[in-house]
C-alpha cells in the first residue's frame, strides 16, 4: 500500500522518481513549485509550449529532465484558472494515472492548507484507481511506494491531521467503487448483506481499544415479512434471490447528534415486468450504490471517531421479471402501513426506500438523508456529473454545503405543491408510485418519499447521474463506478460532529 508524507524539501532537489508540478493558464508553474521555475528559468516558457500545454484542467504531459532538476521525470499538469481544493483533486488525479513504474513520487502541487493536502491525497489515490478482481492477467501494479506531498506547511499540526481523513474518505470510496463495480450476479441481495456484514466485522476489528463498534442486523426474507416490509418484498418477488434489510448503528457516548442514513440497494434492475430496454440495462448493476455509500459513510465515521450516533439502513432487492412479478396494478402494503398502488414496476427504488425510510423514523433521528440512483428524470434535468437534492430547504443547504467542501457537485430541486395532488392520484391506495406522467418524475420521486420521512427534517439525494461514469477516466474519477455520495455524507456528518448540540431540533415521531 502507498504510503504518504509530508515534508518541507524543495521540489527541485527532490530525488523521487517523478515530481509532480501545477501550470496556470498564464503559463507559469502553480505555487508550490517556484524552485522548479526558477531551474528552467527562461526555458520554462518555450518547455510548456514544445508540449503544448496551456494550464487547462485535464492537460498532462511528462517531461525528462536531464538534470535540470534532481529528480529524473517532470510531470506537469494543468490546474485551470482556479487552483482550489477540486482542481488540486482532479490535477492529483490525472498524475497518478500519467506516473507508471515509479517508485517514489513527489507532488508539488499547492497543498499549503489542510484542505489543499486532503485534495492531493484524495486525489491521487482515487486517480489511480482500477478494478481489477475479474481480470484473469491483471497488469504489474505501478502504485508506488511512497508518495511526498510537498508543502510549505508541512509541520503544521492542522495540515498533519488532514492526511488521516483523507486516506480514510478514499478507503471508503474505493470499497464503494468495488461493490459497485462488481457483475450483479455475483452481488445479489443475499450476497450484498453477507459482505455489509464482513466489512462491518473487519472495521470493528481495526478501531482502536474502547472505540464504539458498529452494529449490524441483517433481516432476511422471513423477518421482512413479519415486520410488513411489503416494497422490498414486492420488488423483490420475480428474483430468485430475495430481498434484504441491513440495519447499522454507531451510537458513541459521546454523541452530540443523530443523523439517520438511508440508501437504495437495487443490486440488478431490470425493470421487471416494464422491462428496461436492453441498452438501459447494461450498467444497472450500479443500483445499489446508495446503499454502498451509506454503508461506507458510517464505517468511516466509526474510524474517525465521529460523535454523531448513525442509524443507516440499506433496502437491498433485485428487480426482475419471474412467475411471481410485481405487476401494473398491485397493492403493496409498506412497513408503516402505507398502501401503495402500483402502475410502472421499474420505479421499484421508491418501494423499498419507504420501507427503509419506515424504520429510520422510529429511530428518532435529528435529521434523515436518503441516497438513491432514482430517476432517469434527474439525468435529464442534471446531467451525468451532478446529483438533485430536494428536502427540507435548511436541510438541503446543509447538504449542498458538504458536497461543495467534499468536492461533489449537487443542484437544489423543488417539490411542487401540486405534486402532493399527483401522488395521491391513486384511486383504490394511499399513494400512486407513478401516474404516467412523462414531466417531473424526479420531483414526483421525492414528493413520495417524503411522505415517509414522519414530518422529520429529511434530504433526498439522487445520485442516478453522478455514480458511474461511463465514459473514460478523468480526474480523479476512474471509469465506471465514482463511489458519489461518500464524500458527502462523511463531510456532511463531520459537520453535524460539531454543531452544538443544544441547537439541534428535538426529534419527534408522529402520533
Amino acid at each position: 500500500m502507498t504510503t504518504f508524507a509530508l515534508r518541507t524539501a524543495s521540489p527541485a532537489k527532490t530525488r523521487a522518481e517523478a515530481v509532480v508540478v501545477g501550470v496556470l493558464p498564464d503559463g507559469k508553474l502553480a505555487p508550490g513549485a517556484e524552485d522548479v521555475a526558477a531551474a528552467y528559468g527562461r526555458k520554462l516558457a518555450g518547455l510548456l509550449a514544445t508540449v503544448g500545454l496551456k494550464g487547462a484542467p485535464g492537460e498532462v504531459a511528462k517531461v525528462p529532465t536531464g538534470g535540470t532538476i534532481a529528480s529524473p521525470l517532470l510531470v506537469l499538469v494543468g490546474l485551470g484558472a482556479e487552483p482550489d481544493a477540486a482542481a488540486v483533486r482532479r490535477a492529483a488525479g490525472n498524475a497518478a494515472r500519467a506516473v507508471t513504474n515509479a517508485a517514489s513520487v513527489a507532488l508539488a502541487l499547492p497543498a499549503d492548507t489542510p484542505d489543499l493536502v486532503r485534495a492531493v491525497v484524495e486525489g491521487y489515490r482515487l486517480g489511480g484507481y482500477a478494478f481489477t478482481a475479474y481480470k484473469s492477467k491483471p497488469a504489474t501494479p505501478t502504485t508506488p511506494a511512497e508518495v511526498v506531498v510537498l508543502t510549505p506547511a508541512a509541520r503544521r499540526t492542522e495540515v498533519v491531521a488532514a492526511v488521516e481523513p483523507a486516506q480514510v474518505l478514499v478507503d471508503a470510496v474505493v470499497a464503494t467503487r468495488d461493490w459497485v463495480n462488481t457483475p450483479p450476479g455475483d452481488l445479489t441481495p443475499p450476497a450484498f448483506a453477507d459482505a455489509i456484514a464482513d466489512a462491518v466485522k473487519a472495521a470493528n476489528k481495526g478501531l482502536g481499544k474502547g472505540a464504539t463498534k458498529v452494529k449490524v442486523d441483517v433481516f432476511d426474507e422471513g423477518r421482512l415479512a413479519e415486520l410488513g416490509c411489503g416494497g422490498l418484498l414486492g420488488v423483490g418477488a420475480g428474483s430468485a434471490a430475495p430481498p434484504r434489510l441491513v440495519e447499522l448503528t454507531y451510537s458513541p457516548k459521546d454523541a452530540v447528534a443523530h443523523v439517520a442514513l438511508v440508501g437504495k440497494g437495487i443490486t440488478f434492475d431490470s425493470g421487471g415486468l416494464w422491462i428496461k430496454p436492453a441498452a438501459s440495462m447494461a450498467t444497472m448493476k450500479e443500483d445499489m450504490a446508495g446503499a454502498a455509500a451509506v454503508v461506507q459513510a458510517t464505517l468511516a465515521a466509526a474510524r474517525l471517531g465521529l460523535p454523531v450516533r448513525i442509524s443507516a439502513y440499506a433496502a437491498l432487492a433485485e428487480n426482475m421479471v419471474g412467475d411471481a412479478s410485481m405487476r401494473p396494478g398491485d397493492v403493496l402494503t409498506t412497513y408503516d402501513g402505507t398502501t401503495v398502488e402500483v402502475s410502472n414496476t421499474d420505479a421499484e427504488g421508491r418501494l423499498v426506500l419507504a420501507d427503509a425510510l419506515g424504520r429510520a423514523v422510529e429511530a428518532a433521528p435529528d435529521v434523515i438523508l436518503d441516497i438513491a440512483t432514482l430517476t432517469g428524470h434527474m439525468v435529464m434535468a442534471l446531467g451525468d456529473k451532478m446529483a438533485g437534492v430536494m428536502g427540507d430547504d435548511d436541510v438541503v443547504a446543509d447538504v449542498l454545503a458538504a458536497g461543495e467542501a467534499a468536492g461533489e457537485d449537487g443542484w437544489p430541486m423543488p417539490i411542487p405543491e401540486f405534486m402532493d395532488g399527483r401522488i395521491r392520484s391513486s384511486t383504490i391506495a394511499d399513494l400512486a408510485q407513478y401516474d404516467g406522467i412523462r414531466w417531473g418524475g424526479g420531483l414526483f420521486a421525492a414528493a413520495f418519499l417524503r411522505e415517509f420521512t414522519g414530518g422529520l427534517p429529511w434530504a433526498h439525494l439522487d445520485i442516478a447521474g453522478p455514480t458511474f461514469n461511463k465514459g473514460g477516466p478523468s480526474g480523479h474519477l476512474a471509469a465506471g463506478a465514482t463511489g458519489y455520495g461518500v464524500a458527502t455524507l462523511l463531510e456532511y456528518l463531520r459537520t453535524r460532529s460539531t454543531a452544538d448540540p443544544a441547537a439541534a431540533p428535538a426529534a419527534s415521531v408522529p402520533a
